[in-house]
């Protein structure tokens, strides 16, 4: 269903955005407020991430917009409420992007099934290898009609890459560089990387880390369908408050 809706999007545009949000940050109303926004600017599908303590792949942006939005009264269960909120009032997808230890302490057919009630198409869970999920959160998202959204890296061999492929569903999410979100990257140099994505998977490729500006997404188009836009977002907010979120957003295109 997600690759389908991709596909679809993606006919009526050279690149499609997906924007991330971490839910509660700075207050449930207002990432409700900034995922209204986006969608109203232009964006086409949604990270949202439910805090965690160790966000071990995010950068010092999205590592302090968590702890804030835990220090604020966070749990899962708001964010499954607000979730489905936000995917029963706007017209795009929604995936959540969490680590494993959210979905391991709920367990893992309740919490495939609460995505699902909650009009979710998927989950990203970058600390969780495709090997070690097949008989576990995977297993529970594949009965529910949820797809596992996995990760290639420029470290990837082209044979875990095929792997990876074979699991994969929806879309796959290229990282453009080693290390964690919130750094420059220099996308003129990713052409090799990237062609190597696309060799291993007939899905469509996203690409994060690093993506800032309308030059960054420019870029992107013809290597990769999708560019995700993440920590930017949260410094601009951090910067200029929730109403520069639009205006931002709409700068992208």
């Amino acid at each position: 269903m997600l690759e389908a809706e991709i596909r679809k999007r993606k006919q009526e545009k050279d690149i499609l955005l997906m924007t991330h949000i971490v839910l509660g940050y700075p207050s449930f109303d207002d990432s409700r407020r900034i995922a209204h926004a986006m969608v109203e600017a232009g964006v086409d599908l949604m990270e949202l991430q439910i805090p965690f303590s160790e966000p071990i792949a995010d950068g010092p942006v999205i590592l302090h917009a968590n702890q804030k939005a835990l220090a604020g009264g966070s749990t899962v269960d708001r964010c499954l409420e607000q979730a489905a909120k936000l995917a029963s009032e706007l017209p795009i997808p929604f995936v959540f992007m969490s680590y494993y230890n959210i979905a391991f302490m709920r367990g893992f057919d309740r919490f495939a099934k609460e995505m699902k009630d909650a009009g979710l198409h998927g989950a990203i869970v970058p600390d969780l290898p495709f090997e070690e999920g097949d008989d576990g959160l995977f297993a529970a998202m594949e009965k529910e009609g949820l797809d596992p959204i996995f990760i290639y890296s420029p470290n990837t061999s082209d044979a875990r890459m095929k792997a990876i492929a074979e699991r994969a569903r929806g879309f796959v999410y290229c990282v453009a560089r080693k290390g964690v979100t919130g750094e420059s990257t220099d996308f003129a140099s990713l052409d090799g990387y990237l062609g190597r994505c696309r060799a291993a998977t007939k899905l469509p490729l996203a690409l994060g880390f690093g993506v800032k500006s309308k030059k960054d997404i420019d870029e992107l188009v013809g290597k990769v369908d999708i560019a995700v836009v993440g920590s930017e977002t949260i410094r601009v907010v951090d910067a200029k408050g929730v109403e520069a979120v639009g205006p931002f957003i709409r700068s992208l295109r």
